[in-house]
């Protein structure tokens, strides 16, 4: 599904920006769906709601407030930290580690930030276990951004000004479009990550959203290999890790 990037265009690029879930480790791991699974667990201990009708609640949650967390905080006022905590109590040991994409990573010049709106440790266990964690300057996760979550445009705003990021020197990496728009807007170039052989099944289809396929510049389902398609251009700039 990989359409190879002309090189030129990221000739210029010092700042590479990653979405963490479903982005950085591929979807069929399903690493993320033991999430989803704790934050179903939680609307139903939480509202003393069946399973079906509590996860019903949490995707309507998630459409309407961008998160599951956003959204239980607004309506019913819960500690974000008690939620963080739960939702991210899982394996791990699952994922696999990646040292093609380790190794894409580390070559890229310039600086390179995880950007996400789960929290710092999931981040740091993520890539721990995939072994890429020592390859980023930082990591910005839903807490650096005042609990407000991609796609809001303050919260790039946030991270932008943070790490003095110039929009047409940053490239972005997500798997979710409508978190791509912004960065579009800001003159970022844009990468959307689809899983292997992308045939989404009917309950994801909705998350695809097709209404920002313009806000998307390039479509990869090969992470490491997208990234190592740009490195003969990429590897004339001087890196500053």
């Amino acid at each position: 599904m990989t359409v190879l990037p002309d090189p030129s265009r990221f000739a210029a690029v010092t700042d590479w920006v990653f979405d963490l879930d479903n982005t950085l480790y591929p979807h069929h791991s399903n690493l993320f769906a033991q999430i989803d699974v704790k934050m179903t667990a939680y609307v139903s201990k939480l509202l003393q709601l069946p399973r079906d009708e509590a996860r019903r609640l949490q995707k309507e949650l998630y459409k309407d407030y961008g998160t599951t967390l956003n959204g239980l905080m607004t309506r019913y006022g819960i500690d974000p930290d008690d939620f963080l905590q739960k939702v991210h109590d899982i394996d791990y040991s699952h994922l696999a580690p990646d040292p093609d994409l380790g190794a894409a990573i580390r070559t890229l010049p310039g600086r390179k930030f995880i950007f996400t709106n789960g929290d710092r440790g999931h981040a740091e266990r993520t890539a721990g276990q995939l072994g890429i964690l020592d390859h980023f300057d930082d990591i910005f996760d839903i807490v650096a951004a005042g609990l407000v979550p991609k796609p809001a445009r303050e919260t790039y705003d946030k991270f932008t000004a943070l790490h003095r990021v110039a929009g047409p020197n940053a490239v972005m990496l997500e798997d979710l479009a409508r978190n791509l728009a912004v960065p579009k807007a800001l003159g970022m170039t844009t990468v959307l990550i689809v899983p292997r052989n992308f045939e989404p099944t009917f309950s994801e289809i909705w998350e695809r959203d097709p209404e920002f396929e313009d806000d998307v510049d390039y479509v990869t389902d090969d992470l490491a290999g997208f990234l190592g398609a740009i490195k003969p251009a990429a590897g004339g700039n001087p890196s500053s890790a």
